[in-house]
């Protein structure tokens, strides 16, 4: 049976290798896009199921408009994928509030309103997958990635709540955590703050060299990743939490490691602190 997803930012990315997938596996997909151009590209690659759609995740008040438009010409949304965002280096100091508000706008206030928006057609079914697209900066941050890292950890706590929350209704919802895949995103994605502070030379400022000069050899494939997703909604359990890529693996279970390590070895500072009779 055909499924109807919405994809937020297929016009590149990710998420245009996550459409074009869906599309050759049969399935409609309802694309966002923010251009004239890419919603002609985006229509072109399949006349009859590609359907492109204007929208800005950060223009809260049209969302629910929106989401309500495309119910009523296709029916249940069965797939949301939350993919729309942007990534931002700089040292915490040196980042200006003004860069930190925009981010977290799309990267969580964007994802937010969509969750929102699907999930009353969603729990009216019983039915249906939220995926959104978080990251390892979210499980294993590092320096110069701290204000990204902060709004890829807040979708974490966010999709990991929601999945205890609509479980009982029938609805799944899946953190997808990709590392480095050969996309723009270290390019026309990539936001910095300008280093000011040399004393961050040797640790925040890196990161913005670290990634752009790692661009086009990143170690996963999008297109790969593209299938992993949809071969996850098709599971009868599909995770809360999908790891993608060497890299991303590499980093989250050794930073769990650490940290768990961590909590052990303050245990008796932990414990300490019981009210008396406990």
């Amino acid at each position: 049976m055909m499924k109807t997803w919405l994809i937020t930012g297929v016009g590149k990315g990710l998420g245009k290798d996550l459409a074009e997938t869906v599309l050759q596996r049969g399935d409609r997909v309802v694309g966002t896009v923010r251009s004239e151009r890419d919603a002609q590209t985006f229509a072109e690659t399949d006349p009859q199921l590609a359907v492109p759609i204007f929208l800005d995740v950060t223009h809260f008040d049209d969302i629910h408009e929106t989401i309500n438009e495309v119910e009523k010409r296709f029916g249940q949304i069965d797939v949301l994928v939350n993919n729309a965002g942007y990534g931002l280096t700089g040292a915490i100091e040196e980042t200006p509030l003004d860069k930190i508000k925009a981010l977290f706008e799309v990267n969580v206030l964007g994802a937010v309103a969509m969750i929102q928006a699907v999930l009353p057609g969603m729990r009216q079914h019983r039915s249906g997958h939220i995926i959104n697209i978080t990251s390892v900066s979210g499980l294993a941050p590092w320096a110069g990635t701290g204000i990204y890292g902060a709004s890829k950890y807040a979708m974490e706590c966010i999709g990991q709540t929601l999945a205890d929350e609509v479980q009982p209704l029938g609805i799944h919802v899946t953190n997808v955590a990709p590392g480095g895949m050969r996309t723009d995103f270290s390019g026309g994605s990539l936001d910095s703050a300008p280093p000011s502070i040399s004393d961050y030379d040797g640790t925040a400022h890196l990161a913005h060299e670290v990634l752009t000069e790692g661009k086009g050899k990143e170690p996963s494939s999008p297109t790969k990743i593209a299938h992993a997703i949809c071969e996850m909604t098709e599971m009868d359990v599909p995770p809360t939490l999908l790891v993608l890529g060497s890299d991303a693996y590499k980093y989250a279970i050794g930073h769990l490691a650490n940290l768990s390590d961590g909590i052990e070895a303050f245990k008796n500072v932990s414990l300490a602190v019981s009210a008396d009779g406990m």
